[in-house]
């Protein structure tokens, strides 16, 4: 009789199972492209799910010219507008912040959520810096008019990064300025927060028998006697959702300001209309509606030729 093999409940590919801090991804590489100076990254609101219908472009696939649908995830961008400059220093501990240089203009919404620091300089010496933006949703119609301060990467030449980002200080900045159409991102967001939870939704533990003693939806034990302690890798319950995940190369479908084209009628169910400058991602994203995502250059380059996107048909109805 051959052996009972049954595999370890729970992926350690995402360990440990940890909470986000903050609804919304916080970044901590970015791309590293010396070529050109530009923004790594753009937020937006996820409004959506649709489908699009498309004519397959490249030459050399098995489907080439055919007819192909897709799902697609809409994301409203109103533009951003910069806070600061922050300069960092390389030390053993790794990028350290000394100063930052404050912008002139501020959105008033921002000075009532935040206390604007004071001191603003530029120091003599630094080996990076970033790009501290927010966001303004009450450009949108989600209800919220808090915005969402974060720091953005920027790439090029460190002789090149402070003056691009002093022109960026004044100046609102959109996702035209930072995306093109067709090119692949990454896409970073918090997932939904599923509450308490057992183990057999939490980790897919089988359920027992009705002769089993004690719980059915549990496990059956809790580890040997010996070492005295409970393992990590014991499925237990407890919180489950809104976990920071990330994916990779993300393809951009379309970019466009004219929302009348994308709105169904009575508005994407959830959210509303979308008021703003959006893009058509492919596949689907991380998290609810209403949430932030944060857009960003690909870390993983996808060597693939970047053929055009010829879309046919855009599907008007709001998706659940």
């Amino acid at each position: 009789m051959g052996k009972k093999h049954s595999p370890r409940r729970g992926s350690l590919q995402f360990w440990p199972r940890a909470r986000s801090k903050k609804p919304f991804a916080r970044i901590r590489n970015w791309s590293h492209d010396l070529k050109e100076t530009k923004l790594l990254g753009f937020p937006g609101y996820k409004a959506g799910m649709t489908h699009v219908i498309r004519t397959e472009t490249n030459p050399k696939s098995h489907r080439k010219e055919a007819k192909i649908q897709e799902a697609i995830t809409i994301i409203e961008c109103p533009p951003i507008k910069a806070l600061s400059i922050r300069f960092y220093k390389k030390t053993i501990d790794g990028l350290i912040p000394i100063s930052q240089l404050l912008s002139k203009k501020i959105n008033k919404e921002l000075r009532r959520s935040i206390p604007i620091p004071k001191k603003s300089s530029e120091p003599k010496e630094f080996d990076d810096l970033r790009l501290v933006v927010y966001t303004q949703p009450h450009l949108t119609g989600i209800g919220k008019k808090k915005p969402e301060v974060f720091e953005i990467g920027i790439s090029g030449k460190k002789e090149n990064k402070l003056e691009f980002a002093k022109s960026l200080l004044e100046k609102e900045i959109t996702i035209n300025d930072v995306f093109k159409e067709a090119q692949y991102v990454d896409a970073h967001g918090v997932t939904k927060g599923k509450g308490f939870q057992g183990t057999v939704k939490k980790f897919g533990v089988a359920i027992r028998s009705h002769k089993a003693e004690k719980t059915k939806r549990g496990a059956g034990n809790l580890g040997p006697w010996t070492p005295k302690r409970v393992s990590f890798r014991t499925p237990q319950s407890g919180k489950m959702g809104y976990h920071l995940r990330t994916e990779y190369n993300k393809r951009i479908y379309r970019i466009n300001s004219k929302p009348e084209a994308i709105n169904p009628k009575g508005g994407f169910m959830f959210y509303g209309l979308v008021k703003n400058p959006y893009i058509l991602l492919r596949g689907s994203l991380p998290g609810p509606r209403k949430r932030l995502v944060l857009l960003t250059d690909t870390i993983r380059a996808n060597k693939q030729l970047l053929h055009p996107i010829d879309i046919n048909y855009i599907s008007q109805e709001s998706k659940q």
